[in-house]
């Protein structure tokens, strides 16, 4: 008898939406179920606006610079039984107005765009409006409004544009209806969702907000070298170096300005953050081409981190969330290896050079191959050895190669480009992820210089933490396998995931933000895309 009292007070109360809420971390496909028939249901008799497709159709074309809207915003109603979403009885919900706010702040999520007829919206909240829209119009121009912001800040540009400009990581997918009922449902995700947005965005947000507040002060002024080639070094004295102090003060790197012009260990400890923070190395000489990165104009700082929020916005949440997962960002030249929510592994590495550049993309390692064999690439098989080899008849033998069937193999040793160790991962761009004898290429502050794969100088260090659980492969089988006499392949009973990522800006769990260097000068093109496609 209870349960039967429990479930019409329950009816009575609507389905109450903060019982959703509290439910909102279990199965998400139940969960949005639930909350679109709670929606449905809230809704139903408490408004007299009547919608349908012919109504929808209407508006459309009497507001035909929606239309690029119309196909979500009638799956939105169809979802709702073409119930209306902005009213109740009382009139517009409060919901409304709050993205109605976020929309007017659009520039602090990164972006610079306008919603076609802006002006009718902004009649809508503001009562000395003469301008009045119809409740119909009304309802189906906020829907219009929620969809242009949704596709703005959680989807960004089309999928088929970004694999234009070589983007190939999974996309996570973004259901217009599930999206409004979280927010309905949880307002405050308006201002934080790491169930739809890439934690690294809100991160590069809060330093978009800080980047911005500099230019706004104006605290950004060039400094002046006392001559093109001088570097400054401990305990040299310039207003240069005084200039310096300020500017690493104002991006973070020291805490306070002493205004002095000396250089000393307070500055040298700024320095080296400096460097650390930009891919530098850390040593103390101040160099000219650290302080012409130091003069690039602050606008151009907030256009990469706006750009970078942007790639952000195309990476699926779900991809960091794996128990083991290996990424490299490209133009940072670097590999991580986590686990359990911690970097285990930081290693430097080597990735495709201009000609060759390394994909952008994700997969799963499958496969730790010991002392591999070399599969020379056609390519590199038609551009370079075709050339060597006539040159020198003995050249394959002398490299330790052996021509098979038209393929040019190279076998295990000190010599392999591979390594020691290759780590596989299926893809058709031919691209591992391996050891190199080329230990030198890491010492430099650039690093792209392969055919397209990536080369990390630790790759003994990652084979033996993958291995680390494994009790078939202790250090010492692993330093055995990688003598370069046999090749030993071993099958993952657990595949990695891998993601190849590319971010020219990257925000660490500290706040400090680094800027790398956009080595396949792609920020001018995405920045061309994003930017250009406004005013809509």
């Amino acid at each position: 008898m209870r349960n039967v009292v429990l479930s019409i007070v329950i009816l009575l109360f609507g389905f109450s939406l903060a019982s959703v809420s509290r439910n909102r971390n279990n199965n998400l496909a139940a969960n949005e179920t639930s909350r679109a028939q709670v929606l449905q249901e809230s809704t139903i008799d408490k408004s007299p606006i009547n919608i349908d497709s012919t109504i929808i159709s209407s508006f459309f074309k009497k507001y035909p610079d929606l239309k690029k809207y119309r196909s979500d915003v009638n799956a939105l109603y169809k979802n709702r039984k073409y119930n209306p979403i902005w009213y109740d009885k009382k009139g517009l919900i409060e919901f409304a107005s709050l993205l109605y706010s976020k929309v007017n702040l659009l520039e602090e999520e990164g972006l610079k765009s306008r919603l076609a007829y802006k002006n009718k919206i902004d009649g809508i909240f503001n009562t000395e409006s003469e301008d009045n829209l119809s409740q119909i119009d009304t309802e189906i121009m906020l829907s219009s409004m929620y969809v242009f912001y949704a596709k703005k800040v959680y989807q960004g540009i089309d999928t088929e544009k970004i694999r234009e400009i070589g983007w190939f990581l999974p996309r996570k997918n973004l259901s217009y209806e599930c999206l409004l009922d979280s927010l309905l449902v949880d307002p405050k995700l308006l201002s934080k969702n790491e169930e739809q947005l890439f934690r690294q965005y809100y991160k590069l947000r809060d330093v978009l907000k800080k980047y911005r507040q500099i230019e706004k002060n104006g605290d950004w002024n060039p400094i002046t070298m006392d001559s093109l080639g001088k570097e400054y070094k401990l305990s040299d004295s310039s207003k240069t170096i005084g200039q310096i102090r300020h500017r690493l003060f104002v991006t973070g790197d020291l805490k306070q300005d002493s205004k002095s012009n000396l250089y000393d260990l307070e500055l040298l400890e700024g320095i080296l953050n400096y460097k650390k923070r930009n891919g530098y190395k850390a040593n103390y000489i101040i160099e000219p081409k650290h302080i012409q990165r130091m003069n690039i104009p602050i606008e151009k700082y907030i256009k990469t981190i706006m750009v970078n929020m942007e790639r952000c916005r195309w990476i699926d949440p779900e991809l960091t969330k794996a128990d083991e997962y290996i990424i490299i960002n490209i133009p940072s030249y670097k590999l991580l290896y986590k686990k359990n929510g911690k970097t285990e592994l930081e290693s430097k590495a080597i990735v495709g050079k201009n000609m060759t550049e390394t994909v952008v993309f994700s997969s799963n390692v499958s496969k730790i191959i010991f002392s591999p064999f070399w599969n020379v690439p056609k390519s590199i098989i038609d551009n370079e050895l075709m050339i060597a080899m006539a040159r020198d008849k003995n050249y394959l033998a002398s490299h330790n190669m052996v021509w098979d069937k038209g393929k040019v193999v190279q076998k295990p040793g000190a010599s392999n480009p591979m390594g020691l160790v290759k780590f596989v991962f299926p893809n058709s761009n031919d691209i591992y992820l391996h050891d190199t004898p080329a230990k030198s290429f890491f010492q430099y502050e650039y690093g792209a210089f392969s055919h397209g794969c990536i080369n990390i100088n630790k790759a003994k260090e990652l084979a033996e933490l993958i291995l680390k659980d494994d009790p078939n492969w202790p250090i010492e089988r692993i330093s055995e396998a990688m003598k370069g006499e046999k090749e030993t392949t071993y099958v993952l009973k657990k595949k990695i995931p891998i993601h190849i990522g590319y971010f020219t800006a990257w925000v660490n769990d500290s706040g400090e933000i680094s800027f790398y260097n956009d080595v396949y000068s792609r920020d001018d093109r995405l920045a061309e895309l994003l930017f250009s496609e406004d005013p809509e």
